[in-house]
């Protein structure tokens, strides 16, 4: 997923310009690396006292004794040594739990070990494309990155990023954190690659989730009268079905509560590179459009990309080829998304850019959203003076997270939606001693020392230790069901972009270019999707040349299939899915108190 203001764009572009120029000395030092600082203004490691003030000021609570967390602070200091007065630069996207990392924990860090941490923010379009450039020109722009692992699949076919499984048993083994504790980190798997190898270190996390007015959902009248309409409860949406009934008895029924106008659905469809986002963060996916497996459908993932198991090879995205983009099962998902925000989204929403969206959902008229980010829960819990009319006067919660509703082509064994884990990033491109820095500065911003109290205030969790600790259990009652998701088994089946995406920077713009031409008319959904996979099959087909004269992708670049009838393809076990006779079977929901029961049970 990619958002964040785009303050700062033109600086980003001055700095690619200065550095394909190869003129990266000229570059200002709060946009990419520089030299270590000059004497007079070098950073000094503050020792073990001011290790002491901040876990008292700061670093609590912690799922670590004040004894730990000063143990590891001093392993810290130890392994900072060579580096002191050193300063570095590294780059995320614009969220709380990064503007922390900015604005504390390299303040922090800085103070503590001598490593000076320029932590910059930008848009995380501006953050691609300074790690495209970066892998392009293996010239050094930044010296970590806080990248998606939506690229997994390009790390680790470039071999341009460090391979972090090989690095922290050699040349960064003497900079690795002993208590780094990998197998504690929740979305660990998502940044795997094909080959068994870590290529990135999580740093934050989030799922897209149903988001719902239980407050609305619990009224007497409104459930009576949506059982007398539908013969089912109102509830929950457990199929796209039931969550279609909900959106249109409360824009076209209810209409109207407590004298506001009110509407039965949420989105936004302006043609922007936010709404391709909006598609590949696992859209096609819930609708049932990929194949069983976790973290990714295998042969088929979700964005229609086939690769068999057990090859790195991508085959194809068209019907044609095997895979799925334009197959019916996606067709049904950009119709979905298509009709809903037509017939049952506030007026105005077609024109929303993601941005546009959260605010509008914050205005407290609308009753449910199919696709909500958790990492916007942090806003969704502020009080009605803050402007969030879902909360009540005294600041209770009137509204609940939930899991997705599944589409009609979904089946048991699928992912059921997208999670964000954005992750830390290292380029063989950077000098080893800036990179050695920067792998410690991204080690303690997870670390166990002060990775709870990060938690608590971005809430995009990354360790299990943390979403357990004893402070989230006495403040799950306020988050809407964020921390009760988190604890449960059913957090695996929301997972990041995977390995069949060859080349996500290539392949991602294609889609908001395709998928905005439905929203404007000028498309259908069919359309629109053959377009689509026609596009990727034509981008792949280049990649497939260049890994085949140059090992670009190391050997593991695509390998089309020729296209065939996609009547030899639609249907079969390992293919695409043949259209369904009915698409709308009869709609299914289940009480909000059940799913916590759930969720509070599972281990």
């Amino acid at each position: 997923m990619k958002f964040g203001p785009l303050p700062g764009a033109l600086a980003l572009a001055a700095v690619i310009t200065l550095v394909a120029c190869g003129k990266k000395e000229d570059a200002p030092a709060s946009a990419a690396p520089g030299a270590a600082a000059p004497a007079a203004t070098a950073a000094k490691a503050g020792g073990t006292d001011v290790a002491k003030r901040w876990i008292d000021s700061e670093f609590q609570p912690s799922v670590l004794s004040k004894e730990d967390q000063l143990k590891e602070l001093e392993w810290f200091i130890a392994a900072a040594k060579p580096f002191v007065g050193l300063e570095i630069n590294v780059l995320s996207e614009t969220i709380p739990t990064h503007e922390y990392e900015s604005k504390t924990l390299a303040k922090a860090f800085t103070e503590i070990t001598g490593i000076k941490v320029n932590h910059q923010l930008l848009g995380e379009g501006e953050v691609v494309q300074a790690v495209q450039t970066q892998m392009q020109t293996n010239r050094n722009l930044y010296d970590a990155y806080i990248n998606d692992s939506d690229l997994i699949g390009t790390h680790s076919r470039l071999q341009s990023a460090v391979n972090l499984t090989d690095w922290m048993a050699g040349e960064g083994k003497d900079v690795t954190l002993p208590t780094l504790d990998v197998k504690d980190f929740i979305g660990i798997s998502f940044t795997t690659g094909p080959d068994g190898k870590i290529w990135q270190l999580p740093d934050q996390q989030f799922a897209n989730l149903y988001w719902f007015r239980k407050d609305w959902f619990d009224k007497p009248d409104l459930k009576a009268k949506f059982k007398a309409k539908y013969g089912y409860d109102l509830g929950v949406p457990v199929n796209w079905s039931a969550y279609e009934d909900i959106a249109k008895f409360f824009s076209e029924d209810v209409k109207e509560i407590d004298g506001k106008r009110i509407y039965g659905h949420m989105d936004y469809g302006k043609r922007a590179p936010d709404l391709g986002w909006r598609m590949t963060d696992a859209w096609l996916s819930m609708a049932g459009a990929s194949s069983k497996g976790l973290p990714n459908g295998r042969p088929i993932d979700e964005w229609g990309i086939r690769m068999p198991e057990g090859s790195c090879n991508p085959q194809g995205a068209s019907v044609s080829r095997g895979g799925e983009t334009n197959g019916p099962a996606s067709v049904y998902a950009i119709a979905k998304w298509d009709e809903w925000l037509r017939k049952y989204a506030p007026p105005g929403a077609a024109d929303y850019d993601f941005y546009q969206s959260l605010p509008a959902l914050a205005q407290g008229n609308v009753a449910q959203q199919v696709f909500w980010y958790t990492a916007f829960t942090a806003e969704m819990v502020k009080s009605k003076k803050d402007g969030n009319n879902t909360v009540d006067d005294n600041g209770n919660l009137q509204w609940r997270m939930a899991p997705s509703p599944k589409g009609s082509y979904w089946q048991d064994g699928m992912k059921l939606g997208y999670q964000d884990a954005g992750s830390w990033t290292l380029f063989k491109s950077t000098p080893l001693d800036r990179r050695k820095a920067a792998w410690l500065y991204a080690q303690f911003v997870v670390s166990k020392t002060v990775d709870t109290k990060k938690s608590q205030v971005g809430l995009t969790f990354i360790r299990d230790s943390t979403v357990r600790h004893a402070s989230f259990t006495e403040r799950a009652p306020k988050l809407g069901g964020l921390v009760e998701f988190y604890r449960s088994p059913d957090r695996v089946m929301w997972t990041p972009t995977g390995i069949n995406v060859p080349d996500y920077p290539k392949l991602a713009q294609l889609w908001w270019q395709q998928i905005g031409d439905v929203n404007s008319g000028a498309f259908t959904p069919q359309k629109a999707m053959d377009r689509l996979a026609e596009e990727m099959d034509l981008v792949m087909a280049r990649m497939q040349e260049a890994d085949e004269k140059a090992k670009t992708y190391g050997g593991c670049g695509p390998r089309l299939n020729k296209p065939v009838d996609p009547k030899e393809w639609l249907g079969k076990p390992d293919g695409p899915k043949a259209k369904l006779a009915n698409e709308k079977p009869k709609g299914v929901t289940m009480p909000y108190e059940e799913i916590v029961k759930r969720w509070a049970a599972a281990k």
